[in-house]
């Protein structure tokens, strides 16, 4: 694996213009896990994008009377504003309609058939139109899609299929050999025992029914059906299969493609194959997360209309509370590798016990001293305390602990460490006591050592967390008049004593204001409520109509 680059891929979406907070939780761990890795030097590509083609979409611009690329293009625009308002500093967005995309999957089909990885036949199989796949009689579950829920039908029509059934050994042979390759280690025997050791099935790979697709160029009867559409999307947004592929020989093989549990077996199980069967090195890593829960239940698409009385736009979330609210949420809350629960009430605490009370009070408390004792200028410091080690052992080992985490896509993990830091230097000012020390003037230079070590756990904890919230760690840095653009070596940055004295310090106002969670929760149910029953009003003319 190339150690001076890092590629990170997020799965690329599809155009529902449904987007909710579950969708971004993906794309903000891929953009903190980025951006840590460009200030410890790493050359980045960090790719997202949009996955457009299938019979759903359309079906859908046929039923409003436009093409499906007119009915794809606002939807993907809304979706790259929502990117922009979370902060989220991809380097290339990937459509799937683009044109250098749409001929490098042409070739990449063409390879496979004359290989022989791909042959031409007829299936018949339950097919789930949202989902866009095909089940085994025993793969449905009560009789429906496994996979949302939704009810199937029975499909026949001739097709092209991939060998994906002569792939199986050397699945398990890559599951054998890199251990680390599929994360959490639990989606490794899922993998194995509910799909491979049943027995892989050979995979339908282009549909004759769909018209709406990237035409098999030597076939154009048949399109090219998603899983040879969407999934080498990581490999063409390189520029693999055109007249210039120096991107993908710089940064493939791919650090890590990070998706949903519920893709997992796409890209576990099919992409390795279709890799295999390219002669393509393998990513290093896929991991898939968990799902963020509503009432139990995972927030998805079509289950957003229900929701009542939760917040559930990333929209909404910006405006009221600001992008690195929401970026702090989903990256602290939701437990590594594992599901978690979303509730209005669970966010206001978390933001105001987090970053209003730790941060916001830390912050504002010690500059407006410094404004008070030593006019807004920063004193070099001056007698120790006793105090004074422990905090500058947990200042010196942040980085650390926050890369071991980053390592391993541990965000909570990585913020609960900076927050630990956070958490000591408040204890340290009740330690410290410094209004009292400010009444002796014998006590100056203690009080002096007092204001610069917080405002160096300031700064550390600050540049430590320009990943995860980069607009506050950008305001906070800029009190001490430091650029954020600056901080290039983010280890060296962490180290203790770098703040130099002297400096002019800006009295902080508010960054994360204190919310009163229960009013805050009223006004949303408020919101919410009448958002939904105007939709009702909306459907019900329609129907009228």
């Amino acid at each position: 694996m190339k150690k001076d680059t890092f590629y990170i891929t997020t799965p690329i979406y599809y155009p529902s213009g449904n987007w909710h907070i579950g969708t971004c939780y993906t794309t903000v761990i891929c953009d903190a896990i980025a951006r840590f890795n460009r200030l410890v030097g790493k050359d980045v590509f960090f790719l997202t994008g949009t996955d457009e083609h299938g019979q759903k979409m359309e079906t859908k611009a046929q039923s409003v009377g436009v093409s499906p690329k007119e009915f794809i293009d606002p939807i993907v625009e809304d979706l790259k504003t929502i990117w922009t308002m979370l902060d989220v500093s991809y380097d290339k967005f990937i459509r799937t309609t683009d044109e250098y995309h749409v001929k490098a999957v042409q070739k990449i089909f063409r390879k496979l058939y004359e290989q022989g990885d791909i042959y031409k036949s007829s299936y018949e199989g339950w097919y789930c139109t949202d989902c866009e796949s095909f089940w085994t009689e025993t793969q449905l579950k009560d009789g429906k899609c496994p996979d949302c829920g939704r009810t199937v039908h029975i499909e026949k029509e001739e097709s092209y299929f991939f060998r994906l059934s002569a792939y199986a050994d050397r699945i398990l042979e890559l599951y054998r050999n890199n251990p680390g390759f599929l994360e959490p280690s639990s989606r490794v025997n899922e993998m194995v025992n509910n799909f491979i050791k049943p027995g892989l099935q050979d995979l339908c790979v282009s549909r004759k029914s769909v018209k709406w697709g990237i035409p098999v160029d030597f076939d154009p009867e048949q399109t090219v059906y998603v899983w040879i559409d969407a999934l080498p999307n990581y490999l063409t947004a390189l520029g693999y299969m055109s007249d210039d592929e120096s991107l993908f020989k710089k940064y493939w093989p791919a650090n890590v493609h990070m998706v949903g549990k519920e893709i997992v077996r796409f890209h576990a199980i099919i992409w390795p194959a279709i890799l295999m069967a390219l002669g393509i090195e393998m990513p290093e890593r896929i991991y898939g997360h968990g799902w963020l829960l509503i009432g139990g239940d995972k927030l998805s698409k079509s289950k957003q209309d229900n929701v009542k009385t939760e917040l559930t736009d990333p929209k909404d979330f910006v405006e009221r509370y600001g992008s690195d609210a929401l970026r702090y949420y989903l990256l602290r809350e939701i437990p590594f590798g594992s599901d978690g629960a979303y509730s209005n009430v669970a966010f206001l605490t978390r933001i105001n016990n987090d970053l209003a009370n730790d941060l916001g009070n830390l912050v504002s408390r010690t500059t407006a001293m410094i404004d008070k004792y030593f006019g807004g200028v920063l004193p070099a410091a001056g007698d120790s305390f006793v105090y004074d080690e422990d905090l500058k052992t947990i200042a010196g080992g942040v980085f650390s602990e926050v890369k071991t985490a980053l390592d391993n896509f541990n965000a909570p993990k990585a913020l609960t460490e900076i927050f630990r830091l956070i958490g000591r230097a408040n204890k340290y000012i009740d330690e410290t006591m410094p209004w009292v020390l400010a009444k002796d003037e014998t006590k100056k230079g203690a009080l002096a050592t007092v204001m610069y070590n917080l405002s160096e756990c300031i700064r550390i904890a600050a540049v430590n967390l320009l990943p995860f919230i980069p607009k506050a760690a950008h305001e906070i840095l800029s009190l001490y008049g430091i650029e954020s653009s600056s901080v290039k070596n983010l280890e060296e940055e962490s180290s203790f004593g770098k703040l130099k004295a002297g400096v002019t310090v800006i009295k902080s106002r508010p960054i994360f204001p204190r919310i009163d969670v229960q009013k805050e929760c009223k006004d949303i149910e408020e919101l919410m409520t009448s958002r939904h029953e105007e939709k009702i009003k909306e459907q019900k003319k329609e129907i009228k109509d």
